[in-house]
């Protein structure tokens, strides 16, 4: 029993300081290592194999706790209008000066700010765009009760309507991307410069040329991402992820749920 103590310690406190490195090797080596240490913990503690693979298990199944409460009873609104919108305070988001530095420095010029607010939720854009290569660029920060995060987001618009996207988004994506969108998905730790390269990187290996890709104005960059959130809803109402709740808004159906659950498993595996 000391032995399967000791052995239980040592997996999780080497697991828990994999997940401290800003390395995905070895945050996966960590995650897998949590589910190891809760084996061992149960296997121990009841003798029984079959009880520790049902503990470890439970890991998986945690998301359902807040699918079946938070995300079950979640309403969006089927068009969403950004309007114009002021920063947040420095206490809300302490970097968003710091980051609009960054991509300024990149060439990028400041194109204006927006959001939209849907009951507790918020969602916020600071808009760039580079005239040179016809690149847009923005950071978006979605804050949620007591929740808040911001990722960045680079994006080519080619005339055939397809959509190269470079973004950090941190967390399983809940709704399905519409076929036009293609993604380059780099990690949240990453800088907005390393963002940029890679995203002329994956357009070079996509044989996309600027020629090929509009250009934008002001107006038309908020026009298009318009746009984009509402063919998002199309899609995944046609797709069966969302389902009407009422004339305005939309809802998870129990098909969505399960997409999000699926989500959490694939980020499990790709940390």
């Amino acid at each position: 029993m000391l032995f399967g103590l000791f052995l239980t310690l040592g997996v999780a406190v080497l697991s828990v300081a994999l997940r401290s490195y800003q390395n995905p090797l070895a945050q996966k080596a960590g995650a897998f290592g949590i589910l190891v240490a809760t084996f061992l913990f149960i296997y121990f503690l009841s003798g029984s194999w079959l009880a520790g693979l049902g503990g470890a298990l439970v890991w998986l199944l945690l998301p359902w706790l807040e699918i079946l409460t938070r995300i079950r009873a979640l309403r969006l609104p089927k068009e969403k209008t950004l309007r114009p919108k002021s920063p947040p305070s420095a206490e809300v988001f302490p970097s968003l000066n710091e980051i609009t530095r960054e991509i300024e420095n990149e060439g990028f010029a400041h194109v204006n700010d927006a959001g939209w607010d849907w009951e507790d939720y918020r969602q916020f854009f600071r808009l760039f765009y580079r005239d040179e290569d016809r690149a847009q660029a923005s950071i978006c920060l979605n804050e949620q009760n007591d929740l808040s995060f911001y990722y960045l987001r680079i994006s080519s618009r080619a005339e055939d309507g397809t959509i190269w996207t470079t973004w950090n988004y941190p967390l399983s994506y809940g709704l399905k991307l519409t076929p036009q969108f293609r993604i380059n998905r780099q990690r949240p730790d990453q800088s907005f410069w390393q963002l940029y390269q890679s995203h002329k990187e994956y357009l070079r290996g996509n044989l996309v040329e600027t020629s090929v890709i509009t250009p934008m104005d002001e107006d038309r960059i908020q026009a298009e991402i318009e746009n984009d959130l509402k063919d998002q809803i199309a899609h995944n109402l046609e797709k069966g992820v969302l389902k009407p709740a009422n004339e305005n808004e939309v809802k998870y159906s129990w098909r969505g749920m399960m997409y999000l659950w699926c989500q959490f498993l694939l980020d499990l595996v790709r940390l």
